[in-house]
């Protein structure tokens, strides 16, 4: 019997060593991809704004933002009318980086697709991909 259990377990088996290949020879954590990505996304934002889409704490954010600084990978700048509040901006290097970062380990699962999977399989896959999407976007489950 298949149950939304057992579905959960099988999947998280089948994509953990699909995950390790695509992580494969990152330098920077999940987190700092997810900021850098953020960023890429949306443009300049403030640090609340950043914790609030990465669903993690400001005084993480404040630590990832000051490490990707050093890194020169973003900059905070003052607001013009507010001193208060500070923008965060994704400079060149951090675009550079994050296009790197994201293509570690992806030239490894596009040569199994092309080799390992028949043209009715990759179909199967192309169609899976909004349904994986649907279990983790931002609607609230019931």
């Amino acid at each position: 019997m298949i149950t939304e259990q057992s579905t959960a377990q099988d999947l998280r088996e089948a994509l953990r060593p699909i995950w390790r290949q695509l992580t494969v020879g990152r330098t920077l954590s999940i987190g700092k991809i997810g900021v850098l990505t953020y960023l890429s996304q949306h443009g300049r934002t403030s640090a609340s704004t950043l914790a609030a889409a990465e669903r993690i704490s400001p005084q993480a954010i404040a630590n990832a933002v000051r490490e990707l600084e050093s890194l020169r990978l973003v900059v905070r700048t003052p607001d013009e009318h507010d001193r208060r509040r500070i923008w965060i901006e994704l400079t060149d290097a951090g675009r550079e980086r994050l296009a790197q970062e994201r293509s570690k380990g992806l030239e490894r699962l596009e040569q199994a697709i092309a080799e390992r999977l028949s043209l009715e399989e990759k179909r199967t896959l192309d169609s899976v991909v909004p349904i994986l999407r649907k279990l983790v976007d931002d609607a609230p489950v019931d």
